[in-house]
């Protein structure tokens, strides 16, 4: 199965996120509750070692995490805020990416750049849609969400789908 490990975020953000996703007017706005950080993309897993890695993942102690969202960027075909959580953050990503391969997984070699997809772009834009791209960023481009807390972490499976991803929380591991 295809699996991933993220924070999601919390429902009024999450809501937040969503509302200046379906204001971009074009794309594919990622529906609340989907909205989350990834801290490891596991690809394709079989379910023994995706049990392994939950009873990792039950090992791992955190205090409680706040990051701040801001910057639209460009994450391939996504827009998404940059999530800036400190050390914190960044300590967690690799004690996560540690217990993956304490259950045996390998991961793609990637730089952590932390951030929360909020719409989905055409490969290609339009003349149109560039217009309305550099219109909702003159508009949207200063949006900060200041200490948005992520209070668990989550193991999730994920479909994909012709009208989009949707994920299925598989283990929940509170932080804090």
């Amino acid at each position: 199965m295809r699996a991933f490990i993220a924070l999601p975020l919390p429902p009024s953000d999450a809501e937040v996120l969503a509302a200046m996703g379906e204001r971009l007017g074009f794309g594919r706005a990622v529906p609340e509750e989907n909205m989350h950080l990834t801290l490891a993309f596991l690809g394709e897993v079989e379910e023994p070692e995706l049990r392994d890695l939950a009873e990792g993942l039950e090992t791992l102690t955190s205090p409680g995490l706040a990051a701040r969202l801001s910057g639209i960027g460009s994450y391939g075909p996504a827009l998404a805020l940059a999530a800036d959580g400190g050390g914190a953050l960044t300590d967690l990503q690799a004690r996560v990416k540690s217990r993956c391969h304490g259950a045996g997984l390998v991961l793609e070699r990637r730089r952590f750049r932390p951030h929360v997809t909020f719409a989905r772009l055409p490969r290609r834009l339009s003349p149109e849609e560039e217009r309305k791209l550099a219109g909702f960023l003159s508009v949207e481009g200063a949006m900060v969400l200041d200490h948005v807390p992520f209070p668990e972490l989550v193991l999730y499976e994920s479909h994909l789908t012709k009208d989009g991803a949707i994920y299925e929380p598989l283990a929940e591991f509170p932080l804090g």
